[in-house]
């Protein structure tokens, strides 16, 4: 059974949840979904967010199609996520990106492309783009660094604003009224849910990633994936003290700190990107609709190009291809930079906002009952 209106659905399958309750055990939404009966619209899309799309609800579900229930609580929850990633997105007119899915990566990624590889080749002499530069300052003899930090900078700049201007939306449509601020100690909490990926281990045996065999693989692919992303970040910001506070220019030695967490960094990201493209093609389909799994294919996609033109760079950078694969290298970068707002990568940061709004409803809760039990004592 489906519904035009992604609430209904999911308040229809949660309903039936709530009054069976097998599956409180797996992860925080049915739990969450239990003390939540109203089912409001506001409290579907927290309990969207927080699912992890772990899929066992679905393969444990006793009223799971062909059940004439069909509940299928991963699928409705993955379409209300996308259309509260439609309604949130900043600004509106962007969110078609949103809609467009693989077709809008690829446009920005191939525009951003021809963009960046057409200004190099107008702007820069043959002579210096295709010559082989060694030693430090290879790089900048390309493109000045001035230009190359603020081509990716600007970018950055803007999805972070667009960010967090839909982060706070979110924020401030889930709060109920008189609710106090998230404690310190419900920061925590959240953060740990988040770092480990508590709500991905399926109640403990894993998830069901390609059938109804629970495995670990998503949840430690995520790892690797982070990491990957958090080693990049660190090479860039070691590269960026060694180039301002130390005077050392990049391109730097193969044993550096910049180039080995840069290394690490890449190769993590490609093993992730494309370790979850395979249990993306290999997974039933069932719990996952169209859009999402096109949202995934484009955002791995685009990290894949990062990572592998990121590595073809640091592996011919003494080369006369470096100039080429430094404009291709900045020019997917630029272009994951303009669509981090409107890619899945966004759900990282609805899910860590219901992950701590959900840490601090759980705090609330524990504290009512030790008041609770010290007033019947």
């Amino acid at each position: 059974m489906s519904s035009t209106d992604p609430h209904a659905e999911a308040r229809r399958a949660l309903a039936i949840c709530n009054a069976c309750g097998y599956c409180n055990g797996f992860c925080d939404v049915f739990e969450s979904a239990r003390l939540r009966p109203a089912l409001t619209d506001t409290d579907l899309e927290h309990l969207a967010h927080l699912c992890h799309h772990c899929r066992n609800c679905l393969y444990a579900c006793q009223y799971a199609p062909p059940h004439p229930f069909a509940v299928n609580v991963p699928r409705a929850l993955t379409e209300l996520r996308h259309h509260a990633y439609l309604r949130h997105a900043w600004p509106r007119p962007l969110a078609r990106l949103l809609v467009d899915g693989p077709a809008s990566a690829l446009l920005v990624a191939l525009a951003t492309i021809a963009l960046v590889l057409g200004a190099v080749l107008a702007l820069v002499p043959h002579t210096v783009l295709f010559a082989a530069h060694q030693g430090p300052g290879a790089f900048y003899a390309v493109i000045p660094w001035g230009w190359m930090s603020l081509l990716a900078a600007l970018p950055l700049g803007w999805s972070l604003l667009a960010v967090t201007v839909s982060l706070r939306r979110v924020w401030r449509e889930g709060a109920s009224a008189g609710e106090p601020p998230p404690a310190w100690r419900d920061w925590r909490a959240a953060l740990a849910d988040l770092a480990t990926l508590r709500n991905l281990r399926g109640g403990g045996p894993g998830c069901n990633d390609l059938d109804d065999r629970p495995s670990h693989w998503r949840r430690r692919l995520h790892h690797t994936l982070l990491l990957g992303l958090l080693g990049c970040l660190a090479a860039t910001t070691v590269a960026t003290v060694y180039h301002h506070l130390l005077g050392l220019q990049a391109p730097y030695p193969w044993w550096s700190l910049p180039v080995v967490l840069g290394t690490l960094g890449g190769l993590a990201m490609t093993i992730a990107t494309f370790g979850l493209a395979w249990l993306t093609l290999r997974a039933d389909p069932t719990p996952s609709t169209s859009a999402s799994r096109g949202a995934d294919a484009a955002l791995l996609a685009l990290l894949a190009a990062v990572a592998l033109s990121g590595l073809a760079l640091l592996g011919w950078r003494a080369t006369a291809a470096m100039g080429v694969l430094l404009a291709l290298h900045l020019a997917t970068v630029i272009a994951f930079f303009l669509l981090i707002p409107y890619s899945k990568l966004v759900h990282g940061g609805y899910r860590a906002l219901a992950l701590l709004r959900e840490a601090a409803a759980k705090r609330r809760r524990t504290r009512r009952g030790a008041g609770d039990a010290s007033t019947t004592g």
